[in-house]
């Protein structure tokens, strides 16, 4: 098995094989609270207004966060504070931000099968692939705003890739670190409501999981999240 790291919107164009797209500050993580609060579907658009278009057909709710675009645009804000505790069993949910549900539309069109993945199920991440026996991996770390290298998401990509490749791994030293990375700072600002501190420990939730998200094509620029359970053994 070859395991590749890219990064960014831009190294999607190299991605092949079994794809995991990594956004950890905060779309990847907010679609494993939110399946995990049982929302009926849970779709990932490429677009904002695309996204207002499927939820309007749909009686959807629009969540996330896009640059210059006031949080209360939103149905539901880009943080999974929100949903650790919400009974979503009646919701679709369409899912808009400026990393990574469009790198999971994108991946789309590159990999053999893509899923999404946080440092809330690394486990089952790295089980799942195993599972499949693929001859290429390609981790994707999406970076902020999918452009410029975020330390969350390079940082999960290579605890991933240790994972399958048997080097050991420092999840305590590595979220000491990253509570201290620009990309984090949002969440120790009292004046981010839609950021709150509890974001970031729900980020940094290591196997929270033990399921992963799955993206299928629906149409043109949108997918479809299916969960599928992982055997992780016995947690320590």
């Amino acid at each position: 098995m070859i395991v590749n790291v890219v990064e960014c919107l831009g190294g999607m164009r190299r991605a092949k094989g079994l794809v995991v797209v990594i956004d950890v500050f905060r779309s990847s993580t907010v679609g494993y609270f939110a399946v995990n609060s049982g929302v009926r579907e849970y779709l990932m658009t490429d677009g904002l207004e695309l996204a207002r278009e499927i939820a309007a057909t749909q009686g959807g709710k629009v969540v996330g966060e896009q640059r210059g675009v006031p949080v209360t645009d939103f149905d539901y804000g880009n943080s999974p504070t929100l949903f650790e505790n919400m009974d979503l069993s009646s919701e679709t949910f369409v899912h808009s931000t400026n990393a990574g549900t469009r790198g999971v539309v994108a991946a789309c069109e590159k990999g053999d099968e893509v899923i999404i993945g946080s440092f809330v199920n690394t486990a089952a991440v790295v089980e799942y692939i195993r599972s499949r026996e693929p001859e290429v991996v390609t981790l994707v770390a999406m970076g902020t705003g999918g452009t410029m290298r975020a330390q969350e998401d390079m940082m999960c990509a290579m605890y991933i890739k240790n994972e399958l490749e048997d080097y050991p791994n420092s999840f305590k030293t590595l979220k000491s670190f990253l509570a201290g990375v620009d990309s984090a700072q949002k969440f120790f600002d009292d004046d981010r409501s839609d950021a709150p501190e509890s974001d970031f420990e729900l980020c940094m939730d290591l196997d929270r999981f033990d399921f992963v998200l799955k993206a299928e094509v629906v149409r043109e620029g949108c997918v479809r999240l299916q969960k599928i359970n992982v055997d992780c053994g016995e947690k320590a």
